[in-house]
């Protein structure tokens, strides 16, 4: 809660001096919908000189933004269907994260829905990456203008008069005329010009991510997120918590079982242990369920990270599987594992012989494939490819290591994430525009890009409204 204060304190001045910076600046705002606009002219010389100077360079660039604008346009379809999909298919996973389809990143987000296991999202953080994505996304923008020869009237930024201090946007805005009559393909480079800077700007934050990772973050224990298992068929089972059984079957199992704690289950005089709801989510028409091994490490209840082992400290998993191999089988040995609330705890654990190699000790954890699936599923593996994911780091600079690496995640998180959502060929995006000039140059007729281009952007929000019946559906 410490830093929580100080935030909320920013929070605070923050609105004021933006509140003092508009009251002083009157003059140059606009009412514009929904929005306050104030208009200014910072940039735009900036803009006008690389947007005049390097021509040839961004005239390449114009090809690769459009080509990518079309790759993202494809992974939100995508990743838009896949998540009407999950919504109509999995009400019990919609229920159990509580997020609704529309669900503004605010701060505090991780508080907001705690069971989705994002790190701090502060109100600085806010703050800091709205620059981070806007700036760039906008400057783009702006030089392909001047690239294509399209007028740029002002620069500035937006929000919403009932919310000054958290809804802020930067702009540049064009000429209308001058874009129009500007030709299809420099119209799509422009607009895909946005999505292209947040591609280039979290491609830049993830190498600055990796490099402060490895210089503020250093390994302390091997973290085992599960025990030994094997598969069983039911048919095999014999024995349940020392209830004899001729022929067993998943349902008179079940009944025969605690409801807390581990039950002890006997397949061809192998011991197992299973809880009664891990059985409980495994009926299948194969008859075959996932035990837990009769092993040291289940019966001591071990749990946290290992980061030392007869006072020998591990770091790598290579290092784990040694140190254990230097006992013999009815050895006993001092565990020391790193809990989640940074506390130490000791286990003395005896070795049994390895199920696979009577020879070798064995203690009985094992490690999962925690790779995720779907387009941010891999993006965020990606984020995280430079860290062993088994492996448990400690900070070197306590709270302020933590605090950046944070702010690095986050940042490139929602580069990715803006750059897909303003591709998706809806109106309000640049990627409905990007569309239509699509369909316009495919069909040559605007008749049939605006029937193209209405059509897909209400079928959108169509999907919108479903996803949020099935979403309200699923708490009933």
């Amino acid at each position: 809660m410490g830093f929580i204060i100080y935030d909320l304190i920013f929070l605070v001045l923050f609105a004021l001096a933006v509140g003092i910076f508009l009251y002083i600046g009157k003059k140059n705002i606009k009412k514009e919908g929904l929005l306050l606009l104030y208009k200014a002219s910072w940039g735009i010389k900036l803009i006008n000189y690389v947007g005049g100077k390097y021509k040839r360079t961004l005239n390449f660039l114009s090809y690769v933004a459009i080509g990518l604008g079309y790759i993202l346009m494809a992974m939100m379809v995508y990743l838009f269907g896949k998540i009407v999909y999950i919504y109509a298919i999995m009400p019990n996973l919609v229920q159990a994260i509580k997020i609704p389809p529309i669900m503004p990143l605010i701060p505090y987000i991780d508080k907001v829905v705690p069971n989705l296991g994002l790190p701090p999202f502060y109100f600085i953080y806010w703050i800091l990456i709205l620059a981070v994505v806007a700036i760039p996304h906008e400057f783009f923008h702006g030089i392909f203008m001047k690239r294509s020869g399209v007028k740029i009237k002002a620069t500035g930024f937006g929000f919403f008069p009932f919310f000054l201090p958290i809804f802020l946007a930067a702009f540049v805005e064009q000429d209308e005329k001058s874009f129009e009559k500007s030709s299809n393909f420099n119209q799509m480079a422009i607009l895909a010009a946005g999505t292209f800077a947040n591609i280039l700007t979290a491609i830049f934050f993830f190498f600055i991510m990796w490099g402060f990772f490895a210089a503020a973050f250093t390994p302390a224990g091997v973290v085992f997120d599960n025990y030994a298992y094997s598969p069983v068929a039911v048919a095999g089972i014999t024995m349940v918590n020392g209830i004899s059984l001729d022929n067993p079957t998943y349902d008179n199992i079940l009944e025969l079982m605690n409801e807390d704690g581990w039950n002890r289950i006997i397949v061809e005089n192998e011991n197992y242990l299973v809880s009664k709801s891990m059985l409980a989510q495994q009926k299948n028409k194969e008859g075959i369920i996932m035990l837990y091994s009769d092993s040291p490490a289940i019966n001591a209840n071990l749990s946290g990270a290992i980061y030392e082992i007869g006072n020998v400290f591990i770091d790598s998993t290579e290092k784990l599987s040694t140190e254990i191999s230097n006992y013999d089988v009815g050895e006993e040995i001092l565990i020391k594992t790193i809990n989640a609330e940074g506390d130490i705890e000791e286990y003395e654990i005896i070795l049994e012989e390895h199920p696979e190699n009577p020879e070798k000790g064995w203690v009985g954890i094992a490690f999962r494939d925690n790779s995720r699936s779907g387009i941010m599923g891999k993006i965020i593996d990606t984020m995280s490819s430079f860290k062993d994911p088994h492996i448990h780091y400690e900070a070197k600079y306590d709270g302020l290591s933590k605090f950046i690496y944070n702010l690095l995640w986050w940042a490139v998180l929602i580069c990715i994430s803006v750059a897909l959502v303003n591709m998706l060929p809806v109106g309000i995006f640049d990627g409905g525009r990007f569309f239509y000039l699509t369909v316009l140059g495919i069909t040559g007729s605007e008749v049939a890009a605006k029937k193209s281009f209405k059509f897909v952007t209400w079928f959108f929000l169509f999907l919108l409204a479903v996803l949020m019946a099935f979403w309200v559906v699923s708490f009933f």
